[in-house]
């Protein structure tokens, strides 16, 4: 039960991470579909981080660097999505859809070339970080304590106090909900929405780095993040754009899925016998009932997906 308790917790930081991210930019009034693909460049941009860490580094800049490549790897790539949806007034759920597919893709491209550069015999897509990995963990006895567990906290905490408390979040909402209003009274709809972006990269990135280092010492990137990027985006759905709610959204979903890592583990339901892939269907599954049961609930921010025109009244 205790590695469930590590693989809940590790796997709803996660979903945590970019489900917030999700919520900044739609609460700015622009869809972002493109949080798998952000995962997917904020993993790359840790990782090379990682391989290439001077020898002898310490923990605490270990840490500190990968956490930086990955927020700037994540934002970078975000700004596509912005310069695309906000300044250009394309669709967002193509331009979402596109980045997820250009993600993986360009991730994977990116990582063979560099390998092979390296050694003209390896064409995987491939990176390693053994050593590296274990400056963001810590045991306890048994458990498994990682570095992003706290780093997800802080950062629901911010995002609460930040949306709800600050002048920056009540004009990012308002932005999201009726952004001519927003605009008669002096608020760059524009530089808001660029801000609400330009978070979720960050967070995304974030989320991608964590997602490679929670169980593994090396990532192939063409597996992509496994849909982690859709859950997320569930998890923000079913916790109605409201940052506590999605923490709890996200401990139920990271529950679900930690149950396919640890399942075996636990007496009552390897008794079951029930084939490993049912485990690992769970998330998607729980995620569709869930949606079904609560989207005629579900109250989006009104300006959403909708392209900012002054024009319009």
């Amino acid at each position: 039960m205790l590695l469930l308790l590590q693989y809940t917790l590790i796997f709803a930081s996660i979903l945590l991470l970019v489900a917030l991210g999700g919520c900044f930019s739609e609460h700015s009034g622009v869809i972002n579909l493109g949080l798998e693909g952000i995962m997917v460049i904020g993993a790359l941009g840790g990782a090379l981080m990682m391989r290439n860490m001077p020898a002898g580094a310490s923990a605490f800049v270990i840490v500190l660097l990968t956490l930086l490549a990955a927020i700037v790897f994540g934002m970078a790539y975000s700004a596509l999505l912005a310069v695309a949806c906000i300044n250009f007034k394309a669709d967002q759920t193509i331009v979402g859809t596109a980045l997820n597919m250009l993600g993986t893709a360009a991730a994977t491209v990116l990582v063979k070339a560099i390998n092979t550069a390296a050694d003209p015999n390896n064409h995987s897509a491939t990176i390693e970080y053994v050593e590296q990995k274990k400056a963001f963990i810590h045991y306890f006895g048994s458990f498994e304590f990682n570095w992003f567990m706290v780093i997800a906290v802080v950062i629901l905490v911010l995002a609460y106090l930040t949306l709800y408390k600050t002048k920056f979040g009540l004009r990012l909402m308002a932005c999201g909900e009726h952004p001519q209003a927003a605009s008669s009274v002096g608020i760059s709809v524009y530089k808001m929405r660029w801000s609400g972006v330009l978070i979720s990269g960050l967070l995304g990135g974030l989320g991608g780095i964590c997602y490679i280092l929670a169980g593994v010492s090396q990532w192939q990137f063409e597996y992509g993040v496994a849909g982690f990027g859709f859950l997320a985006l569930a998890v923000m759905i079913f916790g109605q754009w409201k940052p506590t709610r999605i923490a709890l959204a996200a401990l139920l979903f990271g529950l679900f899925r930690a149950l396919s890592n640890v399942y075996f583990g636990i007496s009552f339901l390897s008794a079951l016998n029930i084939p490993g892939t049912v485990y690992n269907m769970m998330p998607y599954i729980v995620s569709l009932i869930v949606l079904a049961l609560t989207s005629k609930k579900s109250r989006a921010p009104k300006a959403e997906g909708i392209p900012y025109d002054k024009g319009m009244r």
